[in-house]
């Protein structure tokens, strides 16, 4: 069943064919994090994708994971494109870590999942927020609602993880 609906004033759209992402967010919408695992070499992958990445195979299953990790990389957001995020300006992008299968398939991989910082809620984090986070901050998952039936996922500080005691970030 095909999912519309708005973000933030940007239309969103899965279409009914698209049958990886709407069990994808299916799960986000019940704020349960799964992954497919491969059913032959047995690697978790993100984004959902017909088949496996590392050994092409299309047979898989859903997981739950643990939505936790820390930031690989950001982007900070000063000029937003789309017109109804000029108001939340700046915003963060984030490229996390997650500390399930780091290291896999080689030392120097890890699931890296993307979504906005936000706050606990689910909404935008505020600029005091954004100045807090860099590269190696700990983060959680959290579920902004957009309809029923479609949850988005994306980071929130988790205050119950020790941080680094000065993340790197971009120089202003």
């Amino acid at each position: 069943m095909a999912i519309q609906a708005t973000y933030l004033g940007m239309p969103l759209d899965i279409n009914d064919l698209d049958v990886e992402n709407l069990a994808y967010f299916k799960h986000c919408a019940a704020h349960n994090f799964h992954l497919q695992k491969c059913s032959a070499c047995g690697l978790l992958r993100y984004p959902p994708t017909t088949a496996c990445p590392w050994c092409a195979s299309p047979k898989s299953e859903w997981m739950a994971v643990e939505g936790r990790g820390a930031v690989h990389s950001y982007t900070e957001v000063h000029h937003a494109i789309q017109p109804a995020f000029r108001s939340h300006t700046p915003y963060l992008i984030l490229l996390v870590d997650l500390d399930t299968q780091k290291g896999k398939p080689t030392e120097h991989e890890a699931l890296r999942v993307v979504g906005n910082l936000v706050t606990p809620d689910g909404k935008l984090a505020p600029p005091d927020q954004v100045g807090k986070v860099g590269i190696g901050s700990r983060v959680r998952m959290v579920y902004a609602d957009v309809t029923e039936g479609l949850s988005l996922p994306h980071w929130t500080i988790d205050e119950a993880a020790t941080q680094p005691d000065k993340p790197w970030r971009y120089p202003e």
